[in-house]
């Protein structure tokens, strides 16, 4: 590739990268005003990223635009670090997320999910007292239970719905427990549970109890996470081979400017 080439390439992407980084950093700035306390909890990562994407942005348009060798040999280490660093993160994914599934419920379509099944990754998480407790508040607050009763008018739909893994979860009781079911978001508890689980002693009507304590939730919640970690585990698959080639071009710009200082010194 040619000096020229290079260099005008490696400007262009990282200028559009910098608008990339200020947008990143006002979405982190509007979370924060969010009232939200799920959102908020989110916001320092989120400016933390744009900030990066933004100096690394930077770095790399000022090397290539005045060719000053200093700012892309820190552009190189810098976009080898997040290369390694995404590559890490992918192979770690794919294996976290390698264990876990739904299990099929007679007479409906949805699925439950096991705690069990899923890594010791997510169970370690989950099992933290302290992070239960600031999820379950965030899924109190998203009123995705007691708004299933809207979605589903009567008995024969809830049960032909095919349910997120955190309303399965999260919604009712497990089906071991043999509750009947008045409607999608009440049940009769007046029946003697069939299993020992203690889910079913956890499970109640109300709107912010229902079985957001339970094992059967966590588990909804495990797989909603295996589900988004997949998602992120396959965009960084593509943004490996995008940056990748990102990193050849700049090899290229970095090779071509100090080719170019070199004449300039002899010609001195």
């Amino acid at each position: 590739m040619s000096a020229g080439t290079s260099t005008f390439v490696i400007r262009w992407i990282n200028f559009l990268t910098m608008i990339m980084g200020y947008g990143v950093i006002c979405f982190g700035i509007w979370m924060s005003t969010h009232h939200d306390q799920c959102h908020r909890t989110l916001t320092l990562p989120v400016i933390g990223l744009g900030a990066l994407i933004l100096l690394m942005s930077l770095v790399g348009f000022l090397g290539a635009l005045k060719n000053i060798m200093v700012l892309l040999w820190v552009y190189l280490a810098m976009l080898f670090l997040m290369l390694v660093a995404i590559l890490v993160f992918t192979v770690l994914a794919f294996i976290i997320t390698n264990n876990g599934s739904g299990h099929a419920v007679s007479g409906v379509r949805f699925k439950e999910y096991h705690l069990q099944d899923y890594s010791v990754c997510f169970l370690r998480q989950l099992n933290n007292t302290k992070n239960w407790g600031r999820l379950k508040s965030c899924l109190v607050k998203t009123d995705d239970c007691n708004n299933l009763p809207i979605k589903y008018k009567n008995l024969k739909a809830y049960k032909s719905a095919e349910l997120t893994p955190i309303e399965a979860g999260c919604c009712r009781p497990p089906s071991e427990c043999g509750y009947p079911a008045i409607n999608a978001s009440y049940y009769d508890l007046s029946y003697h549970p069939t299993s020992t689980s203690k889910d079913c002693q956890l499970y109640k009507n109300a709107r912010n109890v229902k079985c957001y304590d339970c094992d059967s939730c966590k588990a909804g919640v495990a797989q909603y996470m295996k589900t988004e970690w997949r998602v992120v585990a396959i965009f960084n698959v593509i943004l490996f081979i995008i940056l990748s080639a990102v990193y050849l071009v700049a090899c290229c710009a970095r090779r071509n400017a100090a080719s170019s200082n070199s004449l300039k010194e002899e010609r001195r």
